[in-house]
């Protein structure tokens, strides 16, 4: 089976995304303000591209370490802090 080129640091972003920003009440999350804080966090994170089951499967595992979560939780805590003070809306 040939899979596409997924880079699993973007899902793997998104997902946080959606889980932290509750803690961030008074922050626009609009379209345009998300996409520039997705754009940034991954700007400063690794990729990691897979294309096979297996390598999905490795992804996965990665994402259950700690260290992995912080690092992305610290990208869009900085990207957030970024675009609350210069919004492009």
């Amino acid at each position: 089976m040939i899979m596409n080129l997924i880079n699993t640091m973007e899902q793997a972003v998104i997902a946080q995304l959606e889980e932290i920003q509750d803690r961030f009440p008074n922050i626009c999350f609009c379209e345009r303000c998300r996409n520039d804080i997705l754009a940034l966090a991954l700007n400063r994170l690794p990729p990691r591209y897979i294309v096979t089951e297996k390598g999905r499967v490795y992804a996965q595992t990665a994402e259950l370490r700690q260290q992995y979560r912080t690092d992305i939780t610290v990208a869009l805590i900085q990207a957030i802090t970024t675009v609350q003070a210069n919004p492009r809306h």
